[in-house]
């Protein structure tokens, strides 16, 4: 039984290293994980694990069940397939929510289900945002009525969860009220909310922004500023050399904004040239006038004339003489002319960002120049000092009616000191340390592999093979032949042990006859010796 044992243990031991192998290996070949989805709710977590699963990814969860990470090269191939199927959802519900509806749902249902729908598509809109990590979104539509007087707005409040150290600008904000309010039919942007994490609310509208600064506003000035200092340095930069010039600009810039309508009035001087708008002209005379009263008055000339001695009837061919023509009678004609006003009507809109004012600053290295073989400064003639500022003014669009100014300034620069940064130590270097880890991790695996093998597995075998074969030296005599120096199995054998050889051939050859003979005594003298090796 010792034996037994003894065997048993040594097979034991054999597995248990080959185990502690196989597994060092696995580890040492383990896969990178890198992070396929965070942050994500409880039952899209488990629709991504079950499709991994099905898929036969494997996969890890870390930071408390927050992570689910995949083997690196598996990343990209896992993400399109779940986006196929549409995962992660984000736990908001859209317009899916109608199509699970079944008969019989009341009016109500409906419209709730509608408006959670609506709901779920504006906090996945919202959400699609870089900033917004996560979005509630809260409508209150009123119930139609057909009385005006009693009609009220809809209003929304907007819940954000922004990432971490990130804030919605302006725009952003005016982007979401406008989405919201488009989204939902008679919603005003007023009437939207938009607070975050924090309780701060983001679509205040009620503080006076008129005097505060817009963040739009300062980038524009520092753009503009910025461009015009380029433009200098790099019209300056072909005569003076690279970094030897360096310009700033100052821009004053109005942002206010005005509308104007005026209408203004002129008179006509030139009349010739004026338009008539209406024209009116009225003109009488009076046909056959009376005999105009003469004579001295008195009785006579109240008294009815004689009785006139020419005919009654006159000839109308007859020309009539000067006593006998009727005088002609007294005619007026008026004429009243209306012209059109010289008018002007004129609509003025002054748009913003309007440059007021332009301040240029140029400082411009002096020249270098050899002189017995040395370089020595010198400063810039008043003719070349004339020419930069020219081409200064015509790169920056100098302007003397709204007073731009312009400084050159020709001085020598101060000399920067390079300093030798060190080198990056190979500890430090990314280019070297990750791939010396992954051989490093190869390397630790085969030698703790051959550690492992030469100190534990080949003399647990070894042993394992003695024991399993104890009776070697009883059949095998010439193992002890076999054991002697390189030089002694050289030499050629003696008298001896030819001697020792022949006898060894005849005892074997009577056994093999006695074998063939008597069988049975044969073995019963073998299990013998077994018995007494394994007492032993």
């Amino acid at each position: 039984m010792n034996g037994l044992n003894r065997k048993l243990l040594l097979a034991l031991g054999i597995a248990a290293v080959l185990a502690v192998m196989i597994a060092f290996w696995l580890w040492s070949q383990e896969p990178k994980y890198k992070v396929l989805f965070s942050n994500y709710s409880d039952k899209d977590g488990g629709a991504i694990v079950a499709v991994l699963e099905q898929m036969n990814i494997p996969y890890k969860v870390s930071d408390g069940g927050a992570a689910i990470m995949v083997p690196a090269e598996q990343v990209h191939q896992a993400r399109l397939k779940l986006a196929a199927m549409g995962l992660p959802k984000g736990g908001n519900i859209g317009f899916e929510l109608l199509e699970k509806q079944g008969f019989g749902v009341s009016q109500f249902i409906e419209q709730v289900n509608y408006q959670r729908a609506v709901e779920g598509e504006l906090e996945r809109s919202i959400q699609a945002i870089s900033v917004v990590e996560n979005a509630r979104v809260h409508l209150a539509i009123p119930k139609s009525t057909v009385f005006l007087r009693d009609q009220q707005k809809p209003t929304a409040s907007v819940l954000v969860k922004l990432q971490a150290g990130r804030t919605l600008e302006r725009q952003q904000v005016s982007a979401v009220l406008h989405l919201v309010a488009s989204s939902v039919p008679g919603l005003l942007v007023n009437n939207v909310s938009i607070i975050d994490q924090n309780g701060d609310l983001l679509s205040d509208t009620t503080k006076d922004r008129a005097n505060q600064v817009d963040p739009s506003q300062l980038k524009y000035v520092e753009d503009l500023q910025r461009g015009i200092a380029a433009r200098v340095e790099a019209i300056i930069t072909p005569i003076v050399g690279l970094k030897n010039v360096l310009a700033r600009a100052n821009a004053e810039i109005d942002f206010s904004s005005l509308e104007e309508a005026r209408e203004e009035y002129k008179p006509n001087k030139n009349q010739d040239n004026a338009v008539i708008r209406s024209q009116q002209t009225n003109e009488s005379s009076a046909a056959g006038g009376s005999t105009a009263a003469t004579g001295v008055p008195g009785a006579l000339t109240n008294q009815p004339g004689a009785n006139a001695t020419a005919p009654i009837v006159n000839d109308p061919n007859a020309v009539g003489g000067a006593d006998g023509a009727p005088p002609a009678g007294p005619t007026s004609k008026n004429v009243t002319v209306n012209y059109e006003v010289d008018k002007t009507v004129r609509y003025t809109q002054k748009t913003t960002g309007v440059i007021k004012r332009l301040s240029v600053a140029v400082v411009v290295n002096q020249k270098q120049e050899v002189v017995d073989g040395k370089l020595v400064p010198r400063a810039l003639t008043d003719d070349e000092k004339k020419q930069i500022t020219d081409l200064a003014k015509q790169a920056m669009g100098y302007s003397e009616a709204r007073g731009d100014t312009i400084s050159v300034v020709n001085s020598a620069f101060v000399p920067e000191k390079i300093e030798n940064l060190p080198d990056l130590p190979i500890w430090r270097n990314p280019d070297i340390v990750e791939p010396a880890k992954d051989f490093g991790r190869i390397a630790l695996g085969v030698i703790v592999l051959f550690f492992l093998y030469q100190r534990a597995l080949k003399p647990m075998v070894t042993r394992l093979i003695e024991a399993l074969s104890p009776q070697e030296e009883v059949y095998q005599p010439q193992a002890a032949l076999l054991a002697d120096d390189s030089s002694a199995m050289l030499e050629p054998p003696t008298q001896q042990e030819a001697a020792v050889a022949r006898n060894y051939a005849d005892n074997l050859a009577q056994a093999k006859a006695l074998a063939m003979e008597n069988p049975k005594l044969v073995a019963n003298v073998v299990s013998s010796w077994i018995a007494g090796a394994g007492n032993g």
